[in-house]
């Protein structure tokens, strides 16, 4: 019969591993970026420009109605990209989104937001009201979040890490901040392999740990290796990187080039914008 306690401690494992496959997939993997879509074929520079477009205007609009066709927009755009829904979806409303429901929470309240009442309940002795100021502008504050969210993850997941370095040092970003993304990006794919190897080593070698003392040592132990692995494995990633000729410019076989195409998505992400922004500030 399986012990209870051994399979709290696989649950745990195979949520730490899920987790860290999930961090190096959805930050560090370049597949949609090497698919043939819409947003792909795209010159970075015109399509970072369509987004920062896009994200000001979300920003500076106070309507959901409004800001529902950008978020509708980037999933006509993610499926011309290839990019699953499901994938897509699971990215962009699971972590920011939720967590942004998490702090504008208090909000709802009377207490915070005075206003109309739209729904009151007693717990515990105490009388909580629902106002309808304080509910529109959570729900204004939770979608204005989760359509920036799409848009930066769109952007990121079908244009390839180099190329963003590129449009960075071409927009005029400074060298050292260019240098020091780059540095992290490669970093976070090492590190994340590294936590995982080490997380899989300790399994294999002490199995389950059901001893409290013993789960302590273990932890202590391996953060005190992980920090002394990452310090030396940051300066020889860096030490790689100089040696192979990286003087902070992103270089790339292939150079921007920009097409009618590009020129016309260019010209209708201003208008759309354009259109909402006026919408907005004329309601």
């Amino acid at each position: 019969m399986t012990n209870p306690a051994h399979k709290k401690h696989d649950f745990i494992g195979r949520s730490v591993l899920s987790a860290l496959a999930f961090l190096k997939d959805a930050t560090l993997s370049e597949e949609y970026a090497n698919r043939k879509g819409f947003l792909q074929s795209l010159d970075p520079r015109f399509k970072t420009i369509s987004f920062l477009l896009f994200l000001v205007t979300v920003v500076s609009l106070k309507s959901i109605v409004l800001i529902s066709p950008f978020y509708l927009l980037c999933l006509i755009l993610a499926l011309l990209s290839g990019i699953p829904l499901r994938n897509f979806l699971l990215r962009t409303l699971f972590f920011i989104p939720l967590f942004s429901l998490f702090i504008v929470l208090p909000t709802l309240f009377s207490i915070v937001t005075p206003g109309e009442p739209v729904w009151s309940f007693h717990v515990v002795g105490i009388t909580g009201i629902i106002t309808r100021p304080g509910l529109d502008g959570a729900v204004l504050f939770v979608v204005r979040i989760a359509t920036s969210v799409s848009l930066v993850v769109l952007l990121s997941v079908t244009t390839r890490h180099s190329e963003l370095l590129k449009v960075l040092r071409v927009f005029g970003i400074p060298q050292l901040f260019v240098l020091t993304v780059s540095m992290c990006y490669r970093y976070l794919y090492l590190f994340a392999t590294m936590v995982e190897n080490i997380f899989t080593a300790v399994k294999s070698r002490v199995g389950v740990v059901s001893h409290q003392r013993q789960g302590q040592n273990v932890v202590a132990w391996n953060i005190a290796n992980t920090w002394n692995r990452t310090t030396q494995m940051s300066e020889e990633v860096y030490m790689a990187m100089i040696s192979r000729g990286y003087t902070g410019e992103p270089r790339l076989l292939s150079k921007f080039h920009a097409t009618p195409k590009d020129w016309l998505w260019l010209l209708c992400a201003v208008v759309i914008c354009a259109s909402l922004f006026y919408r907005g500030h004329t309601l």
